[in-house]
């Protein structure tokens, strides 16, 4: 009797262990889960100033005050020294630099060279938290306003409220520009998925756009397609011109920054990915899960980045990138070296009495083609890890076009 009551109260110790065990468990779980910053508290629905996002999300909060540590800015002269020739004519000859983190967006646009701030107001439109409301404010009196004009009106630099709706958080386009475009396209906003709006969102600015010659409002050129050819075709069936090179003579038009075309149609954006899966991947900050608002790199959180979908170690993704990346340098610079030839022998059959004016404008119409290509790749980031084929592909053609240009120039003096 006594031995089946000693049975018993052990059965029940064990129960009992195993229930505060389990308890353990679940409270420790409840409370260490990973899970989604999410909204603690209410946002003004036009609230410019990312520190008062901040207080609510303070973990995005903190990945985002990382960017100021991004404070490089050399020249793009220093590696690509051709590119004061072949922008002759332009601010982009007197100064061009390459980008610091986006915390540094208006503190480096106000002190750019004050050949770059001919395009006025329009300076600031992806530099901003606070364009669109400057936008909704002026109307498209906005476009034709001055730099200076506007300058003491912003201070706040790229944030939150650029992409995200600040009630419910989600995704969304605040830059007309891109609304505009995807309509002309015959795209519903109201219908795009989040991943999308996962690219669409750095669309806003990661562009290559104009203004419009009387108006001066951002128009991105995308009505026949996003290729360098699709869009080069847009620009000469309007027969547009943005500047005149003064040695060549040439109407040139100006490519900007074409990182999302450039990703469309690549490897990776076919597969299936987004800017935001190489560029924001998901960290874990404590028991948060948060989706890294340091703009930069994949490389230098390669395991985040890259190693969640690839298997073939951290070295080798390193290596095949800068492989690629050295390739697309190299051909770069042999397309700049191609396109400056063009110039200086336009330049000697335009001092050439006897020229054949005809065959000279073909050549012009050559070297046209042969810069943008090569100023479609030259400005855009990644070195061609974008989308490497079609990066190739377009220097080719300008390295192709700038010596078929050359050979056209001879040809007029003969």
């Amino acid at each position: 009797m006594e031995a089946s009551k000693t049975k018993q109260l052990v059965l029940l110790g064990v129960i009992a262990v195993v229930v505060v065990v389990l308890l353990c468990v679940f409270f420790f779980n409840r409370h260490n889960q990973v899970a989604l910053e999410g909204p603690q508290g209410e946002i003004a629905a036009d609230e410019v100033h990312s520190a008062a996002w901040g207080q609510f999300y303070p973990a995005h909060w903190d990945s985002y005050q990382t960017n100021m540590a991004n404070t490089l800015n050399p020249s793009h002269f220093e590696t690509k020294p051709y590119m004061k020739i072949i922008y002759a004519g332009t601010g982009f000859a007197a100064e061009f630099n390459e980008p610091r983190g986006h915390l540094y967006t208006i503190e480096d646009v106000k002190s750019i060279d004050s050949a770059r701030q001919k395009s006025g107001a329009s300076c600031f439109t992806c530099k901003s938290t606070q364009a669109p409301e400057m936008i909704k404010e002026y109307g498209d009196q906005y476009y034709l306003m001055s730099f200076d004009q506007m300058k003491d009106k912003i201070t706040e630099p790229i944030g939150c409220l650029d992409c995200h709706d600040p009630k419910t958080m989600e995704l969304r386009l605040t830059r007309p520009a891109l609304i505009e475009a995807l309509e002309r396209q015959g795209q519903s906003v109201d219908k795009l998925t989040n991943q999308e709006m996962r690219s669409l969102v750095c669309a806003q600015c990661h562009v290559t756009y104009y203004f419009q010659p009387d108006s001066k409002k951002i128009t991105f050129p995308w009505d026949k397609g996003l290729t360098a050819e699709e869009i080069l075709n847009y620009f000469d069936e309007q027969n547009f011109t943005e500047w005149v090179h003064p040695v060549a003579g040439t109407n040139l038009v100006k490519a900007r920054h074409a990182e999302y075309e450039t990703f469309m149609g690549s490897t990776h954006q076919s597969a299936g990915l987004a800017c935001a899966d190489c560029h924001m991947p998901y960290t874990t900050v404590g028991n948060k899960k948060v989706s890294s608002h340091v703009w930069q790199s994949p490389l230098n959180n390669i395991e985040q980045s890259c190693t969640v979908c690839h298997r073939n170690g951290t070295e080798w993704l390193k290596t095949r990138v800068r492989t690629i990346q050295a390739q697309v340098k190299q051909s770069q610079d042999l397309a700049g070296a191609a396109v400056m030839e063009a110039i200086n022998e336009l330049k000697i059959s335009r001092e050439t009495p006897t020229v054949d004016k005809t065959k000279l404008q073909e050549a012009m119409a050559l070297h046209r083609e042969a810069q943008w290509y090569l100023d479609y790749v030259m400005v855009t980031n990644g070195y061609g890890f974008h989308n490497p084929t079609a990066t190739l592909n377009n220097l080719n053609t300008a390295i192709d076009k700038a010596h078929k240009a050359v050979a056209k120039a001879r040809e007029a003096r003969r």
